[in-house]
């Protein structure tokens, strides 16, 4: 049984908000867990009617609100707030910008938490290394680099691809539903993990509590790896369409970033199409050895997206 039984969520977006779902699922079947989760003040006391209901939800599972901020407080208040607790998972995303992700790993390191679990919940930061087009990658490796150079508290990294609905995010410009077409990053024949935001919450739950504990390593997990002939094909037999299929080159794609060096999604676009860090084996992932049950991306597709609005063209 899980041993550290206080635990601390870092925010409640997509993935905090599955995460808290999830832990107290698991939490109704094991001894004195309590859990908690970290909210900005205004987040709590927000008339959104987005961010109530959410907030009722919370109250209605019986978690503790502790308010708090992880971009605008010091390190040290962090540290404060983190030193109640045994855990503390960070959902927080890139939030806050530069720095913020160093910030929250020292603090953890500064109150002497037991486990840590960082925002690392994307690609393999490591096989991408240093001085690749997404510079908000290198803190990511700061953190590890952080992480394994002291033994005081154990961490686990959940590297899981990319969140399965991004890939569909017209943003992004994978796959653009509404006019038919998707577009390869670097090659066909390239490959993209995504997970769903579920997944990887209820895998890294199940990371969590499994026994012997695990400790002090990456543990990849994975909803589908699929090339992007896959995706078009999948959104082709899906959807019952016939997408137009364009080929972004990596030279085409960097050129795109250098005419905006500070486009987030750019430079994100060039490191998916170098194709290094951001695919793995489906057999050789968490899930798969321990033969748990996770949602494809044909599943996704169908549940999400089969009476998407699309182009008569």
């Amino acid at each position: 049984m899980l041993n550290d039984n206080s635990i601390l969520v870092l925010g409640a977006g997509e993935l905090g908000m599955a995460m808290l779902r999830s832990l107290s699922r698991r939490a109704r079947h094991a001894d004195n867990v309590s859990i908690a989760v970290l909210l900005r003040p205004s987040t709590i006391s927000s008339e959104n009617p987005v961010r109530q209901k959410n907030v009722d939800e919370l109250r209605a599972l019986g978690l503790e609100l502790v308010a708090g901020d992880v971009a605008t407080q010091t390190g040290a208040e962090l540290a404060a707030i983190f030193s109640r607790f045994d855990t503390v998972i960070s959902c927080t995303g890139f939030v806050g910008g530069s720095g913020v992700q160093r910030k929250i790993a020292h603090a953890a390191l500064d109150a002497g938490v037991k486990r840590y679990f960082p925002w690392q919940f994307g690609v393999d930061y490591d096989v991408i290394g240093r001085g690749s087009a997404q510079d908000l990658f290198d803190e990511q490796l700061d953190v590890r680099d952080l992480l394994r150079a002291q033994s005081r508290t154990e961490w686990v990294i959940v590297s899981t691809g990319m969140f399965t609905s991004f890939l569909f995010e017209k943003s992004f410009g994978v796959v653009d539903l509404e006019t038919r077409t998707v577009n390869a990053l670097g090659s066909w024949s390239n490959a993209v993990t995504v997970t769903t935001a579920d997944d990887i919450a209820s895998l890294t739950v199940e990371v969590l509590f499994t026994e012997p504990r695990i400790a002090n390593q990456v543990v990849h997990i994975a909803g589908d790896t699929v090339t992007y002939r896959e995706v078009a094909d999948t959104v082709d037999r899906v959807l019952g369409v016939k997408v137009r299929r364009n080929e972004w080159t990596v030279p085409e794609l960097k050129r795109q970033l250098a005419e905006e060096p500070q486009n987030g999604l750019r430079k994100y676009r060039v490191v998916f199409a170098q194709g290094r860090g951001v695919a793995w084996d489906m057999n050789q992932t968490f899930n798969a050895k321990r033969n748990i049950g996770v949602c494809s991306l044909e599943e996704w597709l169908r549940n999400n997206l089969s009476d998407a609005p699309l182009a008569s063209g």
